[in-house]
């Protein structure tokens, strides 16, 4: 028998036929080796091949040779395993050494609460004793340990500023390591070695505070030039402006800033601070980069209020960096803000009164951005933003930024508002010198003149009820010509793509439906970078419509329910084939933030819901609103609407009277959509109701089976108990859709199949014909075997092509009609079973 045995590690010896070693020479394994780095896996003609090739390997047998690269692929395999394994276990160390600091920090919290609760407990007790004013006024005073210090004035002199800071560096530590602080964990965040981190909110503390650690592939002094860098990552950072550079006699660095952010919703000013931050070494090597707001300092360079912009104060805060055996560092985040909140509408001061809200856009947006960052650096080849990620990156900065611009319409950024028509639902802005406002030259070399354009905003801001975020933005992504007006979006288009345009008018063709062209993600995904066809359309240009697809750059984020947090953003913009990094854009879309300070992650099955809703009586009603209760998410949320318009000075008045009409178009559409998908809506006092004559579900599925039965033979559904049955008809894999037998046949009910090959819902269901989603064909054989479903009580239909609401094309690899008979055994409806489907 020839024995075969595997090559030492080095590669250097070869299994011969007679059962012997001998040694591979340096300069075979050097060909061997370049061979393998040109194809690691050759077939055996490849194998001859090589050999013919290489005279200096023609000693060697084929067999030899695949043994060989069998060996090198192991060895290969081998070792980037090991190399993963380092990886993970120098993050697992890690890990457990944050893990093992926080169980510390959490028992001296603990020992703490503990004397804390024995000392309110005998306070308690003697005040309950007490018969004087006195005592009842210690007992107040005795439980505020968490009100900040009023300090005295400090001068602005570099002793001065040195003092702050080393009181700001040992506040900030006691937060980020320490008690000083009440800390909860964030709901629903677990820590692990693949998650974000740990991140924990204030509890019972002056203001909103937030408190991240995790792992990042970065050296420290790295991370600190990052995170300095706010403007960089922060999304609602609009602009931070280092006013005065000072260096320290310990090697620290003392910096003045003023910084201003953005409002999230345009019913609100933004908000500005005037921080000093302090970037020192500690002596056991950590890095540490930590801002206070400067509010007490005297002689010193103040800065007096800004208009449209409420000043905020910040508590302690910053970053502290510590290094990482074997690479990388240990990051904690602190941020710990006093917002103001009565400077905003009672309905909005939970925005600003809302820690997990301050953790999900400030604290763990600093923490993805390292993560991001130090994957491209490690593993550039696997990033989910491709080849280019440091441009995808500032690109989608650049429509988030363009976004927040249009939202907040600064006055500084040449945006003026236009009067109201009299009603002051949606608010007008025009931009006259945009190329201020996007930061690139506008010049438009396809035809637009930077001198005669302009830029319309109208935005809008609406108070949604019961309603997730993420259902809702899912929604809006996915369907949307639900919402938009296909001419409109023809017309946005238009200002990027073909130049000057007049207003749209009437336009052969419908909205021909979209493709959603994935191009990048984040990390977690919890953010994406897409391009959106919308095919069919046509854009104006010279009095003509020219008949094309439209393309739109859109970035969405929060759209999973499941996720931390479910403040959701879709944003999009035009965009011309010849799309560069510098191209001018104009950013649309929407923001939901949610209201109320509820935990609980939104409903995983949320459609389903919907269906076993709509059960009658007061038992389904009160089991459903129980169900719902627990995942709704927020009860209350605001959602922000901002549409930009480019357009030619003269066309003004008219764009205006569109852009208004379009918002309130878009307004009452996402109300439509809202209701539909809002839990409430299935309560015991505002019930779903179909159309009349329509049963219960849970009725209409007993008979949509029991007659598949009747009629077929079979089974549908392999379910135990009536109870079950719709459940188990609502989660089929094949489209099941029932349509009225009126002489114009309408859907009445689908399972959830069915609405995803519709992309409707139940709602807009109703809204769709039968003969709407077939094509010529199948709209013949409809006519011609309908009779006979009728007669016969079902009808096979060969495969064919459907549409969906949106006009996508639907293949389908057969169908089955059935007639649906009630509990009087006449016809109540048709039932239509689409099988094996799929989006052609």
């Amino acid at each position: 028998m020839m024995a075969v045995s595997s090559a030492c590690k080095d590669g250097s010896k070869v299994a011969m036929d007679n059962g012997k070693y001998v040694r591979y020479t340096p300069e075979q394994v050097e060909a061997l080796e370049r061979l393998y780095h040109e194809c690691p896996k050759p077939s055996s003609l490849r194998r001859q091949q090589l050999i013919r090739e290489c005279p200096i390997l023609s000693n060697i047998e084929p067999k030899q040779i695949k043994v060989w690269f069998q060996n090198r692929r192991c060895r290969e395999k081998q070792r980037k395993e090991a190399s993963r394994l380092q990886a993970v276990n120098r993050k697992l160390t890690a890990m457990n050494k944050l893990l093992m600091e926080e169980n510390d920090r959490l028992q001296k919290q603990v020992s703490q609460l503990v004397y804390e609760n024995s000392f309110f407990r005998q306070q308690t007790q003697n005040a309950s004793l007490a018969t004087t004013d006195t005592s009842c006024e210690s007992v107040v005073t005795s439980g505020q340990r968490h009100l900040t210090p009023q300090h005295p004035p400090r001068d602005a002199s570099p002793a001065g500023l040195l003092s702050i800071a080393e009181e700001t560096l040992a506040e900030f530590l006691s937060k980020a390591t320490g008690t000083a602080v009440e800390w909860v964990q964030m709901p629903g965040m677990k820590p692990g070695p693949d998650s974000i981190g740990i991140v924990a909110i204030s509890h019972g503390c002056p203001g909103v505070a937030a408190r991240a650690c995790g792992l990042v592939g970065l050296e420290p002094a790295r991370v600190a030039e990052i995170l300095k860098d706010r403007h960089s990552w922060f999304r609602d950072c609009r602009t931070v402006d280092v006013l005065n550079v000072m260096s320290t006699g310990n090697g620290g660095t003392i910096e003045l800033l003023y910084m201003q952010l953005y409002a999230p919703t345009t019913l609100a000013p933004g908000r500005d601070f005037w921080l000093l931050r302090y970037t020192s070494l500690l002596e056991d090597g950590s890095l540490v980069v930590c801002e206070r707001s400067l509010n007490n300092t005297q002689n010193g360079p103040a800065m007096p209020p800004v208009q449209h912009f409420v000043r905020a104060d910040m508590l302690p805060s910053g970053y502290l960096i510590r290094p990482c055996e074997g690479g990388g560092s240990i990051i904690h985040i602190v941020d710990h803000m006093v917002l103001e909140p009565w400077s905003v509408p009672e309905v909005l001061r939970p925005l600003y009164e809302s820690s997990m809200l301050l953790a999900q856009r400030t604290t763990m947006a600093a923490l993805r951005h390292l993560r991001q960052i130090s994957q491209e650096v490690s593993q550039p080849s696997v990033t989910g933003w491709g080849r280019r990620p440091a441009a995808l990156r500032a690109l989608s900065q650049r429509l988030s930024k363009g976004f927040n611009e249009a939202v907040n319409g600064f006055a500084d950024d040449g945006w003026s508002m236009l009067e109201s028509d009299g009603i002051d639902d949606v608010t007008l802005l025009v931009n006259s010198s945009p190329s201020k406002m996007m930061g690139v030259n506008v010049g438009y070399n396809n035809g637009f003149p930077s001198m005669s354009s302009s830029v319309l905003c109208a935005k809008a801001s609406m108070l949604l009820q019961n309603v997730p975020p993420a259902i809702l933005l899912r929604f809006l992504r996915e369907h949307r010509s639900e919402w938009a007006d296909s001419s409109i979006d023809a017309y946005s288009a238009a200002a990027i793509k073909a130049g000057p345009c007049s207003l749209p008018g009437a336009r052969a063709g419908g909205f021909g439906g979209q493709v959603i062209l994935p191009l990048a993600h984040t990390i977690e995904h919890e953010e994406f970078m897409e391009v959106i066809k919308l095919e069919n359309m046509g854009y104006y240009r010279d009095d003509m419509t020219i008949p094309g697809d439209v393309f739109l750059l859109q970035l969405c984020s929060g759209v999973d329910e499941h996720a931390v947090g479910t403040s959701a953003e879709l944003v999009f913009a035009p965009i011309d084939a010849s799309f560069s990094d510098d191209a001018p854009i104009l950013p649309s879309g929407f923001r939901i933030i949610p209201l109320d300070s509820g935990t609980d992650a939104a409903s995983p099955n949320r459609t389903l819901d919907l269906a076993s809703a709509l059960e009658v009586g007061t038992t389904a009603a009160n089991k459903t609103a129980g169900e719902n209760s627990g995942h709704s998410g927020s009860t209350k949320s605001v959602m922000t609407i901002a549409f930009q318009f480019a357009f030619e000075v003269h066309l003004q008045d008219n764009i205006a009277t569109m852009a208004r009409q379009y918002v309130r178009s878009i307004i009452a559409s996402v109300q439509r959509v809202s209701l539909a998908l809002s839990p409430s809506r299935f309560g015991a006092h505002n019930a779903f109701h179909l159309p009349p004559g329509t049963p219960e579900a849970q009725t209409l599925a007993r008979w949509i089976c029991n007659s598949y039965r009747f009629y077929l033979g079979v089974e549908l559904l392999k379910s135990e108990g009536s109870e079950s049955i719709l459940k188990s008809l609502w989660h089929h894999s094949d489209a099941v859709l029932c349509c009225s037998l009126k002489a114009l046949p309408v859907f009445t009910f689908a399972n959830q199949a069915g609405l995803d090959m519709l992309e409707t819902t139940l709602v807009a269901l109703q809204d769709i014909t039968l003969e709407k989603i077939f094509d010529d064909n199948g709209k013949k054989t409809l006519c011609s075997e309908f009779p006979q479903i009728m007669q016969q009580g079902f009808m096979c239909i060969q495969g064919g092509i459907c549409l969906s609401s949106m006009g996508r094309p639907v293949s389908y690899e057969r169908a089955v009609a059935w007639k649906v008979l009630n509990e009087e055994e006449s016809a109540h409806c048709i039932c239509f079973m689409f099988i094996n489907w799929s989006f052609v």
